[in-house]
């Protein structure tokens, strides 16, 4: 269902549950500007946000490659573009009956490892018809969430996997990821270097360099570079270290889908400076509390219209019992908000629906397209959420 604008959804639905709302446009815009811009495959991570409304509108914005993690993601990408599109089974670890399934029935090629175990498992399950990139390890950089503690080969151990991968006869790469919401460039620019000392210790030519997601959303309080200065340093690494030769690739989840989505909330109650809202951690916000991110709100009475009045400070519930199901921070909404009304939140395209939950009977399964622009990027808007001291 598609409507206008955000006012018009809500004097159209006078929504009692949570609604995702998704705006193709900031989704095909995004896409349009990585893909132009960054010299390789760009593979959307599906991972961060499977809506099909946010895979039509990348695909559309130019995006045909996708890093799956699982053979659900890789049946939902065929099953939506067929083989117009190329999924890359990109977890480290598989079951030998989704290598099958990939392989056989969707005509998967690309798959991660980081172990000579899972090196055999693919040769076993489908011999040497696949390319193979040994996922290395990267040391703790300017992320908000390291992505090395669980996945990752040291680079002795990366050398040995890929010269190995290469003896018995696959197409071989490196890949990397340095961290999610990475603020800063350079931390590609290390990890390059660090394929680069993976390669020349395994005296294999790679045709693949994947370096990852990371590129990060602009949220409030978080002052990082633009995308162009990532993309630029990406670049001047290759160059720097000679793998020119190689693919490049690279797995933006939150960069290209941050924008695509708000969450619409109805209040419930009011106690004081309290407000009890229909959806929380356990429902599309759990990485507002995760990483600890700050986002735009707005608030709407019925009809759509904005709430007027002073501002004040406000403590956010959620709809469970669970005390933990609280935002962080306080926010600042109108002083006339009241049991009924709305509070949009912006910025949650990324790992949001990808993440809900069913936690006490509540869910968040309402989704619309709307067309306004993202409120969150104007250059003034008086709702926000603030961090307590």
């Amino acid at each position: 269902m598609k409507h206008k604008t955000i006012t018009a959804m809500v004097a159209d639905l006078n929504p009692d549950r949570p609604v995702v709302c998704l705006r193709p446009a900031e989704l095909e815009a995004a896409a349009q500007e990585l893909v132009s811009m960054f010299p390789g495959d760009v593979l959307y991570a599906v991972k961060c946000n499977p809506l099909p409304g946010v895979l039509r509108a990348l695909y559309r914005g130019g995006v045909r490659h996708f890093d799956t993690a699982s053979l659900n993601e890789v049946e939902l990408i065929r099953a939506m573009f067929g083989r117009k599109s190329t999924p890359y089974f990109n977890h480290p670890v598989k079951a030998r009956s989704a290598i099958a399934d990939a392989h056989e029935k969707h005509g998967v090629r690309h798959y991660v490892i980081d172990t000579e175990a899972e090196l055999d498992k693919i040769e076993q399950v489908v011999g040497t018809d696949a390319i193979i990139s040994v996922r290395l390890a990267t040391a703790p950089g300017i992320a908000l969430q390291h992505m090395s503690s669980k996945f990752g080969a040291t680079p002795a151990e990366g050398a040995r996997l890929v010269r190995m991968a290469a003896n018995r006869g696959f197409s071989v790469g490196v890949a990397f990821h340095v961290g999610s919401q990475c603020k800063d460039p350079d931390d590609y620019y290390r990890a390059i270097k660090l394929a680069a000392h993976v390669r020349d210790a395994s005296g294999t030519d790679l045709d693949i360099l994947n370096v990852g997601g990371g590129f990060p959303a602009p949220y409030i309080g978080d002052d990082i570079p633009p995308l162009e200065d990532y993309v630029a340093t990406v670049v001047r690494g290759v160059e720097d270290y000679d793998f020119q030769g190689a693919k490049l690739q690279c797995e933006p989840g939150r960069a290209l889908a941050v924008d695509g989505c708000s969450i619409l909330t109805q209040v419930h109650l009011r106690k004081d400076r309290t407000l009890y809202v229909n959806d929380g951690i356990f429902g599309t916000l759990g990485e507002l509390v995760y990483l600890k991110l700050r986002v735009k709100l707005r608030a709407h009475r019925k009809g759509g219209q904005p709430i007027p009045g002073p501002m004040g400070d406000f403590t956010l519930y959620g709809p469970t019992c669970d005390p933990v199901d609280v935002m962080p921070g306080v926010w600042q909404l109108p002083e006339g908000i009241q049991e009924g009304d709305w509070v949009e939140i912006g910025q949650i395209g990324a790992y949001s629906a990808a993440i809900t939950t069913t936690f006490n009977g509540f869910s968040t399964d309402t989704v619309v397209e709307v067309d306004e622009p993202a409120y969150w990027n104007e250059s003034e808007q008086p709702v926000r959420i603030r961090a307590t001291a």
